[in-house]
């Protein structure tokens, strides 16, 4: 029997409110492999949560009854954000954007509502009377509508 993936996610959302947690992201294959995505509000999400959301999944859903198999992990550095909770956390962070038409831009997130983004950033750009091309500023809000992803961006110094 396929699990209800509406079903994990009812369960889980007063569970991950007490925890300070929200969730990002629940797939359930046809196989029954269930995959949790989880952000902390505030801080970093520690060990210590994924443990306890797997032990009350495995406590609500009868694994002898779903035959499933679960991984609880946070959203990751490397996974684009998906819900409205990770971007107002990212605010102020560096984020990479692709948007509609292929254009990419490395931004500061300034600002983020369900409909827009807010960012800053600086392009190399042709500036009248000068011969070489300077960094300019920008301030951008932007459409969620044309937004494709947003990735938290990675610096190594």
């Amino acid at each position: 029997m396929d699990m209800d993936k509406n079903a994990i996610i009812e369960a889980l959302e007063p569970v991950l409110e007490q925890m300070g947690c929200f969730l990002t992201e629940v797939t359930v294959s046809s196989g029954n492999d269930i995959e949790i995505f989880i952000e902390k509000k505030e801080g970093i999400v520690e060990m210590e949560d994924c443990v306890s959301i797997d032990h009350f999944i495995h406590e609500t859903f009868s694994q002898d009854e779903e035959d499933y198999s679960l991984t609880v992990s946070s959203a990751g550095l490397d996974r684009p954000l998906k819900v409205f909770g990770q971007f107002v956390k990212a605010v102020g962070s560096k984020v990479t954007l692709s948007l509609k038409g292929g254009k990419r831009l490395v931004a500061t997130l300034k600002a983020a509502t369900e409909d827009a983004l807010t960012v800053t950033y600086t392009a190399r750009e042709a500036v009248d009377g000068k011969k070489k091309k300077e960094m300019v500023a920008h301030e951008e809000t932007i459409p969620m509508t044309d937004v494709n992803s947003v990735i938290p961006y990675i610096e190594f110094e």
